[in-house]
């Protein structure tokens, strides 16, 4: 096995995890998580009734995102979606200014996007013995 092979894995689990773990969590607590989140867009432009459907859908993406990653099933898929999610948080934290948030979320895209590009090297995932099939 090649050392990018495993640095591809290396990669891979930890945002998948953070996926998986930010759904996970929201999940017990929705309308908490729903609630807080939509508060600081109530003096926004966006109107509440695509903020709030946005986040009840959220955590399910997340975790969706989370599990395919961690799983390394339909990866390609899985940082597309991850990459959607990303550019629906930028627009919602520019709308309300929190810049250090949109920092983040950058990243993330950024490094779901080298994930998708780097995709070849992702030998230790179900997307693997699929193709085998």
């Amino acid at each position: 096995m090649k050392k990018e092979q495993y640095t591809y894995l290396l990669a891979r689990l930890p945002i998948g995890m953070s996926f998986f773990g930010h759904g996970l969590a929201r999940l017990p607590k929705l309308s908490a998580f729903v609630d807080h989140m939509a508060k600081p867009f109530e003096k926004s432009i966006l109107p509440m009734a695509l903020v709030m459907p946005f986040g009840y859908v959220l955590p399910f993406l997340e975790l969706l995102t989370g599990i395919l990653l961690l799983l390394g099933l339909f990866t390609r898929f899985a940082t597309i979606l991850g990459v959607l999610i990303m550019l629906a948080l930028i627009f919602g934290s520019s709308m309300i200014e929190q810049w250090e948030n949109v920092f983040t979320q950058i990243i993330y895209g950024a490094y779901l996007a080298l994930l998708f590009y780097f995709a070849d090297y992702n030998i230790f995932a179900i997307d693997k013995l699929i193709s085998k099939n």
